[in-house]
Parts: structure tokens; sequence; C-alpha cells
């Protein structure tokens, strides 16, 4: 389980931090935009994350949040602007090098060939294996571990092409976790799932944020779910931010009805104990 993965860890990033005023930033956007050809997709964006919370991306579809991720991931360079991670231009990382700093969990996955579980999921390992080389005790540990955490390791030999949706989806989360990197990225990762897995996934990054100070930036549709779980929310409308801050400050219904055009109520549920907000719904 995730105790595993803290005994297996491999960095000085999965020690336990204390947050101060001077760690360095996670990530610094200065100015930064992106086009698609003659489309702005992301204009001016000025943000800052930092190590050891939970962020949660939210906003209409179209707004530009897989494009963010995209830019954070190193998938896509800016047009405009400055991407820093952990004060250093994110372009000065090799791929190799980011890979061990940044694990992303994609929108949508698609694997045609006969991989097992197993071998899908060590494909999380490879940053940290030579050339040639084969995979450790390190690697399988922290391997098992990783579907131990996500529940799939009672079908580790099944081939990957044989799986439902959300079980590929568990099995990509699981590679993620593999890859031990102090920065977890997820793109909508819980769509395809039900409320026990989406559950499961979600406590158990949390417990990684908490535990060990790593940084997870998530986008999310639910803001329910994104309530519940994240430090700050990041808003996002038409390319641009909305607002930006800690959950019980920006998620009101006045952003919702702004960035969403709905009507909302937003309260603490005692049973959840979370901010959850309720709809109004059309007659």
């Amino acid at each position: 389980m995730l105790d595993v993965l803290i005994k297996y860890k491999r960095n000085e990033h999965l020690k336990v931090v204390n947050q101060s005023s001077n760690i360095t930033a996670t990530y610094s956007l200065k100015n930064v935009s992106y086009n698609y050809g003659t489309t702005s997709a992301l204009e001016s964006l000025n943000l800052t994350l930092n190590p050891g919370k939970f962020y949660g991306i939210v906003g209409p579809n179209g707004c530009g949040k897989t494009t963010l991720l995209d830019l954070l991931v190193g998938n896509k360079e800016q047009a405009t602007g400055s991407v820093h991670f952990k004060g250093l231009p994110l372009a000065d990382y090799s791929k190799r090098q980011l890979a061990r700093q940044v694990a992303l969990v994609p929108q949508d996955f698609r694997i045609g060939f006969d991989y097992t579980v197993e071998e899908l999921v060590l494909m999380g390992r490879h940053p940290y294996i030579p050339r040639f080389g084969s995979p450790s005790v390190e690697d399988m540990a922290l391997v098992d571990a990783a579907m131990q955490t996500i529940g799939i390791d009672h079908f580790a030999n099944r081939l990957v092409t044989e799986l439902s949706g959300g079980e590929k989806q568990r099995v990509v989360v699981a590679r993620a976790l593999a890859q031990d990197t102090p920065v977890l990225l997820f793109d909508e990762a819980t769509a395809s799932l039900d409320v026990r897995y989406t559950l499961q996934i979600f406590n158990g990054v949390r417990k990684l944020v908490q535990e060990e100070g790593r940084t997870v930036v998530a986008v999310i549709h639910n803001l329910n779910l994104a309530a519940a779980y994240c430090d700050e929310l990041i808003f996002m409308e038409k390319g641009t931010i909305y607002n930006t801050g800690a959950v019980a400050g920006v998620l009101t219904p006045g952003a919702i009805r702004e960035v969403f055009g709905v009507e909302a109520l937003v309260k603490f549920n005692e049973f959840s104990q979370a901010i959850q907000v309720a709809y109004r719904y059309g007659k």
C-alpha cells in the first residue's frame, strides 16, 4: 500500500517537508500564452504552485485546462511568457529529468499492444532504468505497491487490451504512482470511474500530499470532488484565470454563476465534512 511506497521512495523530495516561505515554488508561470494556430487557448496566465498542496483546476469545457497541464508537463511550449519549475526554466530540463519530477495521468489513454497490467505499470519506472538495463528490486517493489494502492494487483497478469475503460484508467493512475515523482498531474483522471474507485484514488493521492509534501494538480469537473480534496482551486474561463485561492474563498455562488453560467448554493456539509455545491435544476 502507500506505506510500501514510502518505504521504497527514491528521492529526497519524498521526505515529509515543513512548508515555509523560503521553499522554491514548484511552478511559476508569468504572462504565459498559448495559441492553436490563430486561436488563443491561454492568455497572460500568472500562476504560482507550491509544494505540498493539492490544486484543482476547474472551469467549463474548452477553457484551456488541458492545455495548461500540457505546458506544465512539457508537452507544449508557451508562445509568450515563462514557465519555471523549481526555480529553473522548464525547457532546461531534459525529457528524462522531467519524467523523474512530473507524472501525468492523461484524460484519454489508448493502447493497442498486448501488454499486461504489470508491464504497463512498470513503464512508470522507465525514467530510472538505464537503456538496455533491467528493472531493479526497488523498481518492482514500487510497481507492486502502486498496484496495491490502486487495487489492481489481483489482475496484474491480465492484458490491458482486455480491460474495461475504468480498469484501464486505474492502471494508468498506478503507472503514475510507480513513476515516483514529486509532482502528479491529473487530467480528469477519474472521469470514467465509479464513486468507490474515485474516492480510493483521491484518498491515496491526498495522503501523498499530506505525508510526503507532493504537489498535485488535477483538472476536475466535479466541483464537489474538488472542494472535498483540494487545498486551492484555480477557476479558468476562456483561456484566462478567473480566480485562484483557498477553496472556501473562491468556491462561491458568484464564481460558479460567472464561470459556469448556473445558479448554485455553496455550504458546508456535515456528513462529508467538506464544502459542497447544490445546483438549481430547470423544470
